[in-house]
Parts: C-alpha cells; structure tokens; sequence
C-alpha cells in the first residue's frame, strides 16, 4: 500500500486521490561509487528493470581527483557485479560553470553557496539527464532519499519516508519538467537498512578526505584552501563590528564566516555572540547576541514552484532555511518575476543568504528559491 504523499489539504485540492509511486523503467543510474547509488541499482535491478550505470566526470584531465578515479572504480565494480552497463559521461566543463564558478563567486559576494543544490538542477537532473537519453535510457535514477509521486497524473517530488535520511531540500531546483523523468529507488528505504545492504554485497563507499558535500574541494583539505587557491582575497583580514558599528576586533577574511557562526570567532564577549551580517564590499563582519539573529522576515529570488500551478497570491506553507532544519509554519508572498517574501509565524535563528528556502505541502515540495536577505 502506498503513502499519502502530502497532508489531507493537499489531497482535498487534487481530489483525494492517493499518490502512487512512480515507476520507471528503461533508467540510467548515477553511480557515485557510494553506498547508496550502489544500493539503487541494485534494488531497481531485483525488480527486474533494465539498467545502465552512468558515473559523471567532473574534473578536467589536468586536475583530477584521486577519489574521484577511486569512484569510477567502485561503480565500475558494482556495475560488473550487477550485470549492467556502465558509462563515465564528461561534464566537467559544465561542472565547472554550473558549481565550481558558483561557489566561489557566491563567497566573494559574502554569501553561503549550496553547490548541492546547483549540482542536482543543472548537473544530475539536466545534463545527466539528457547524456543518459543519448545513450539511449528514457529516465535516470540516483541513489537520493526522497520520492517522486504522482497524484492524476501529475508527478510531484516529496520527502523520503526516512525523515532522518531526507534529501529533498537539495533537490528544490530540479525543474519541474524533469520529475516525470527522474526516480528514487530509495525514497522508501530506511537509511540504515541501505547500509546494512551495502556492507552486506560488499558495496565499498568512496572515502573522502574532507567534506563530503563539497566534493571538488577535497584536494584542497577543504572549501577554505579550495577558495584560498582561487582567491586570496576571500580571506583579507578586516574589521568586525558589533550591532553599533563599533570595530571590536578583526576578522580572517569573509569566506571564513557564515551567519549565525558562534565558534572561531577569536573575540572576547561577555556572552554568547553570533555572526549576523557579512559584508564583502566593506571586508567587516558584523556580530551580536543571538537575539540579533532572529527574524521573522525573508526575502527570496529565483523561486522555482513544483507544483502544477504557481501561486498569485500569499499562501500558507511549511518553510525550512536550511538541511536538517525543521519545517516552520509560514506565509509565502510571491512576488516580481521569480521572487517571494516569507514571514514565518515565529522567529528563525540566522537565515543564511545563498542557502535555499524550501516549501512544503505536508511532505511534498511546492518550491524553493535562494534567500537575499532579512527584512
């Protein structure tokens, strides 16, 4: 039996009929050399669909990753072992423009990229999607926790049935073109039950040294020596100021902060006090009590709606500001061509501009679009 893939409201406007999952067939599968890509073909493989394994290149010839050779040979090795198969697709020149570019203009502009995001809109579920088409599948599969549901025909993306294992706050940007075109054999799975399954087949997961969201940046020890190699002048020191604007130290260069940071700051405060503005322009950071770092009103660009029909008018949702945030209550007011402000019900800590801001029909996701600024 399938699950309601959003709440009653939803369901009411759709016409009460209950989603059922999607089924795909014909689909090339993204195969990172990880775990759970690992644990997708196979499970798409058990329920006897024909497969192809498709591992993206990422990285020009003169600057390739270790890890990321290692990668090739782990999802080459599962392939094999499946009996599929598999094919590395060239797309680090599109990588570069679409992620690596973004990022790092993002932290000059005194922001906080999610390369996440961009990567699964422009790079797995847009030119992956149309490599694998060439090679000759109708639809891709990743191993992402989240689900693809179709309610009359419709398909709408939701969240994993493994809240704890819940990816669909990456995948906001996706197009809404492509949902019908994309599956998520783990959208039902318990995330540690894909571990046990992967240790089990001896699916050996690509280790990396650094950050594992942040994959280009693992030859560098990390985004800092990624953007430190880049753009030195991402880390100038200069000035951090309190509320009043009075200069109560030095900071280690902007790339180094985000908001709502209370760590490493190297600063002696009588409490607790928190990154609450970044401002590249001037080279200062500006900190307060956590007080400061609450706010009730967001402004947001570039709003990508999931949902058949784009709202007019201001309606009620359930926002999260970041990964692993929890969903709060709010009302969402579009605005412009692609804009919207959200006012949330209660005060949130330290929305961040560059990260996404998701909205949520009971589990599906109506939208998201990228914060600029409290208002």
């Amino acid at each position: 039996m399938f699950r309601r893939p959003g709440d009653d409201r939803f369901f009411q406007r759709c016409g009460g009929i209950r989603g059922k999952e999607v089924i795909f067939m014909l689909t090339a599968v993204a195969m990172s050399g990880g775990a759970d890509s690992s644990v997708a073909a196979l499970e798409l493989k058990r329920e006897g669909h024909d497969i192809i394994g498709i591992t993206i290149k990422t990285w020009p010839e003169q600057g390739e990753l270790r890890w990321w050779r290692e990668a090739v040979q782990c999802a080459r090795r599962v392939a094999e072992e499946l009996g599929i198969p598999h094919h590395v697709v060239d797309l680090s020149r599109e990588f570069g423009e679409a992620v690596r570019d973004y990022f790092a203009d993002e932290y000059a502009r005194g922001r906080t990229p999610n390369p996440c995001i961009f990567c699964n809109s422009k790079i797995k579920f847009g030119r992956l999607l149309s490599k694998a088409r060439e090679l000759g599948a109708e639809k891709i599969a990743t191993g992402h926790y989240a689900r693809i549901v179709e309610v009359k025909g419709v398909c709408y993306l939701s969240e994993a049935e493994d809240k704890r294992y819940d990816q669909s706050y990456f995948l906001c940007d996706v197009s809404r073109e492509a949902l019908p075109f994309i599956g998520f054999p783990l959208g039902k799975s318990a995330g540690e039950m894909v571990r046990r399954i992967a240790a089990s087949r001896n699916f050996v997961p690509v280790q990396r040294k650094s950050s594992q969201d942040i994959c280009f940046a693992a030859a560098d020890g990390g985004y800092r020596g990624y953007l430190s190699r880049l753009d030195r002048s991402a880390f100038l020191p200069g000035d951090m100021l309190d509320v009043s604007g009075k200069v109560i130290g030095r900071h280690n260069g902007i790339a180094s902060y985000t908001i709502g940071q209370r760590r490493g700051l190297g600063i002696a405060a009588p409490g607790p006090v928190y990154v609450l503005k970044i401002d590249a322009e001037n080279n200062t950071i500006t900190v307060g009590e956590k007080s400061h770092a609450m706010n009730e009103k967001i402004r947001v660009s570039g709003v990508n709606w999931l949902i058949p029909v784009k709202p007019d008018s201001p309606g009620e949702f359930a926002a999260r500001i970041r990964y692993n945030g929890e969903k709060a209550p709010a009302m969402v007011t579009p605005c412009g061509t692609d804009g919207a402000v959200v006012e949330f019900k209660e005060p949130q800590f330290a929305p961040t501009p560059g990260q996404a801001a998701v909205f949520y029909e009971g589990e599906i996701v109506a939208g998201g679009g990228w914060i600029e600024e409290v208002l």
